[in-house]
């Protein structure tokens, strides 16, 4: 079975580090982002045009790669997480959870019996399509995957503790950037407020001896913060924003050459 090397790295108390895809689409990138170091593939399938068929294919990738693919949905419809996860995801992350009901739905979708109600399909490549008894197939699935809720809204932070207590729930994510809007301070990453909802959904995952994860905070100095906070799911950036950053320096290396 390929190990969620990710899963693995928050259980040691390790930083696992994740890379956004949008624009990638083809298998490569996941070799080539674990060559680079990072942990995750953050399949993202809420901001972004790719289909399920594109999406399974960079999962099945990853996991040969040694690169843990977890899909981001679009929602919490059951199809929208059965079908990545029946594919070759390790993982589910789910976009905008704000009250314990919404996170328990969002386990028992991603999760087998008796832990929750998902389907159960045919052999799967996340146990190298090894024909086991049906208990041990959903026992091993569950154990290998990793549920990520999405803390976006001052509603989700201040459901927090109760959302961590969810058994199946492995991460709260905060989803920084949506997460400033929702409170009227867009952009402010900084912001006092928005350490105080670190503070407070990061003591929600020591409470309950889950993990936290971190998204759309890049500055240097602020991630550190945050990372000191607690953060260990880290979404360290995305292929759009590298793609730009280094064209854009060869760009302007260039011209001042002429």
């Amino acid at each position: 079975m390929p190990a969620n090397v990710t899963k693995e790295k928050l259980k040691a108390g390790e930083l696992a580090l994740g890379v956004g895809l949008r624009q990638a689409r083809t298998v490569d990138t996941a070799k080539i982002m674990q060559v680079c170091g990072f942990d995750w593939l953050f399949i993202d399938l809420e901001h972004n045009s790719m289909g399920i068929d594109t999406a399974a294919q960079m999962c099945s990738a990853g996991l040969d790669a040694g690169i843990t693919p977890m899909v981001r949905s679009s929602h919490h419809a059951s199809y929208l997480m059965s079908r990545p996860l029946d594919s070759g995801a390790q993982g589910i992350v789910a976009p905008h959870v704000d009250t314990v009901a919404e996170a328990e739905r969002i386990a028992a979708q991603c999760l087998h019996p008796p832990m929750g109600k998902r389907s159960i399909g045919g052999p799967a490549p996340q146990l190298d399509y090894a024909e086991l008894p049906m208990a041990e197939r959903a026992a091993k699935t569950n154990e290998n995957i990793l549920v990520v809720c999405m803390i976006e809204s001052p509603t989700g932070v201040a459901n927090a503790d109760a959302m961590a207590a969810v058994a199946g729930v492995d991460v709260l994510l905060i989803g920084t950037n949506d997460l400033c809007a929702e409170m009227g301070i867009a952009g402010q990453y900084g912001h006092d407020d928005v350490r105080k909802a670190y503070e407070t959904v990061a003591s929600a995952c020591a409470n309950n001896g889950k993990f936290l994860g971190m998204g759309g905070v890049y500055d240097e100095e602020l991630a550190s913060k945050y990372i000191g906070l607690g953060a260990k799911m880290v979404l360290a950036g995305s292929d759009l924003n590298f793609l730009m950053q280094a064209a854009k320096s060869r760009t302007s290396f260039m011209r001042s050459l002429g």
